[in-house]
């Protein structure tokens, strides 16, 4: 797979056109809402008919009422009943019914499209945010928080609510003229003729703007993205935008892009936009043609006065449902684009995934083994050359060396955040690639120099370790993380909830309900990345005692910045430029005068004596 296909800016949705593809594969989300979809379309037929109703009781009001054209006796079971009073009596009690049935019936079709709109939405949302969390870590760092947010939970939205009400207004919409097209036919089938063809001319320009609507439409989701980063960044980095003076520079950015926003919306305008006046002037030309021929008929005894009312009325009705035909079409078309690129997503696949049968990991035995192992983030651009080392079970590692050397690149490979290019990693002589990845990693801890704390308690933060645990192996973390002392002074204790990120609490604090969980998953291999460069003196002494807890008995490997912490780290390797350059004992290392490790040290102690 390459970064590309992963690159959400690089969306075409080429599949915006293939509308029995993409109906087919919202099969299942609509199937879920089926019933309530075929009782909202049932009731969307008579709302739609209701117009003609309508509009043909203006005949015989016209004629019998209005004119006094020759009363009508009609004989029923015995009765007589005279048409002319039966109208006068009859029409205002229907129009207030049917007004009254049409507000009914709009009101729980607008009902049923908001709750299977809703529905189908949230199916897609969570199926989505499912995909979202088996996606590689090399997804995370090539789109923008900004993009995801927007693909993973607008665009559910406009393919699922708005193909429901896209539905709903089209069966309106096709019933309503069906209804009305039957009422012009009745009253003139030679005005009809003409009526219904000046209709279609004016809806055909749809089908001129399927491709516009799908550019601007991806352009625009694009912009928006960027714009919800800008939001995301400016609340992560509020901060550093007031300690700098960046306030302005950040509103330029976003001033630009909402003016692209802006430009996006005027360029679909232009081309949607138009659709409504062109449809109008034709209809209007329709009108003008059915009047002046009406008259003739009416001079001629065709057609009588009634007639014509009921005709030019339904006329002027169709319109309504012509305009909204087009429209719909044309939202339909967003729909379809948005549907594609949703479908897109769940087509997206994760490159690391389990191999058929793998192994379950049952424990380091021969420890584990770095081979000749490649890697690249960009290609071409090799972050580790022909790497490799041997870590004995239960030894301590530590990972030193120039900032970009490799060194967090290498912890990050054994859980599988990335893949080796070329070369192997080994466990127990198993290839990790081999193992169930949910295994693997059940059997890895992290501490890392900004560990992520949830919102929620201090309790389900440490749950996350190992979420069965009871309340004995809470306490007894707590304690091993040297938190204890600090939760006595929280009125709520354990159970205190922690702001988003965490922001609540001390750097030292978050690092030791990091290390909590860690410690109550008990796994046997520990990652500590950079797990005290950010403290200061008093906060990095007590973590490092929670620290000593955590890696008891377990393989560890210590990235630090600091080489005073890891001079009790069983072998030290020195990396440089993604190379092992050197490799052995704090001790061993400094007795190499012109040695890499030793040069840093001693650069240190320098720098250290100075301040």
């Amino acid at each position: 797979m390459t970064d590309n296909i992963l690159k959400l800016k690089d969306t075409n949705s080429k599949n915006a056109f293939r509308y029995g593809h993409l109906l087919n594969r919202m099969s299942p989300y609509i199937r879920k809402v089926l019933g309530r979809t075929i009782l909202l379309i049932l009731l969307a037929i008579p709302l739609g008919l209701l117009d003609g109703v309508i509009a043909f009781s203006l005949r015989p009001y016209m004629d019998y009422v209005v004119n006094g054209n020759e009363a009508q006796i009609f004989e029923f079971h015995g009765y007589k009943i005279q048409l002319q009073a039966f109208l006068i009596k009859f029409i205002p009690y229907a129009i207030v019914f049917f007004a009254l049935l049409q507000g009914l019936l709009r009101y729980i079709c607008n009902y049923l499209t908001e709750w299977t709109g809703n529905k189908m939405s949230n199916a897609l949302k969570m199926d989505l945010f499912k995909k979202l969390t088996t996606m590689d870590t090399k997804f995370y760092d090539i789109n923008s928080s900004g993009l995801v947010l927007s693909r993973f939970f607008s665009d559910p939205d406009q393919a699922s609510k708005t193909l429901i009400t896209t539905i709903k207004t089209f069966i309106l919409s096709i019933f309503e003229l069906m209804a009305l097209v039957i009422v012009l036919l009745v009253n003139s089938w030679k005005l009809a003729v003409i009526g219904v063809s000046v209709m279609a001319i004016a809806i055909t320009p749809v089908a001129f703007i399927r491709k516009k609507i799908k550019a601007v439409s991806n352009a625009t989701m694009v912009v928006g993205g960027d714009m919800t980063t800008n939001f995301n960044e400016t609340f992560a980095g509020n901060k550093i935008i007031t300690a700098y003076n960046l306030q302005e520079n950040q509103n330029n950015k976003f001033e630009g892009q909402i003016g692209r926003q802006f430009s996006l919306a005027m360029a679909l305008t232009k081309r949607v936009g138009w659709m409504s006046p062109i449809m109008y002037f034709v209809c209007s030309i329709g009108i003008a043609i059915v009047m002046n021929y009406g008259n003739s008929l009416i001079l001629s005894g065709e057609m009588t006065a009634g007639a014509f009312a009921s005709f030019i009325t339904s006329l002027l009705l169709l319109y309504k449902p012509t305009k909204s035909l087009g429209l719909t079409l044309t939202s339909l078309q967003n729909t379809f684009v948005a549907m594609a690129r949703v479908f897109e997503l769940f087509d997206l696949m994760p490159k690391i995934k389990n191999v058929n049968n793998p192994v379950k990991f049952k424990e380091i035995g021969s420890g584990i083994i770095f081979k000749n192992v490649f890697f690249e983030y960009e290609k071409d651009t090799p972050v580790l050359k022909d790497f490799s080392l041997e870590v004995k079970p239960n030894e301590t590692i530590a990972l030193v060396g120039n900032s970009g050397g490799g060194k967090s690149t290498v912890v990050n490979l054994i859980p599988r955040f990335y893949d080796v290019k070329s070369g192997s990693i080994t466990i127990n002589g198993i290839d990790i690639r081999d193992y169930d990845i949910t295994d693997l990693r059940n059997n890895i801890s992290f501490v890392f120099q900004d560990n992520y704390l949830f919102t929620g308690t201090i309790r389900e933060n440490i749950l996350m370790g190992k979420p069965d645990a009871d309340d004995e192996e809470i306490l007894n973390a707590i304690k091993l993380a040297h938190l204890d002392e600090f939760l006595d002074t929280l009125p709520a204790g354990v159970d205190t909830v922690v702001g988003e990120r965490g922001a609540s609490l001390s750097g030292g604090q978050r690092q030791r309900v990091a290390i909590a969980r860690a410690i109550i998953k008990n796994a046997p291999i520990v990652i500590l990345d950079e797990a005290t460069s950010a403290l200061d003196n008093e906060s990095e002494a007590i973590v490092q005692k929670a620290l000593d807890n955590l890696i008891q008995n377990k393989t560890v490997f210590v990235i630090a910045h600091r080489l005073s912490t890891i001079q009790n780290a069983d072998r030290i390797a020195v990396l440089n430029e993604g190379e092992l350059v050197e490799l052995g004992t704090a001790k061993e290392l400094m007795q190499n005068e012109n040695g890499r490790y030793r040069h840093l040290y001693e650069m240190q102690f320098e720098i250290g004596a100075s301040v």
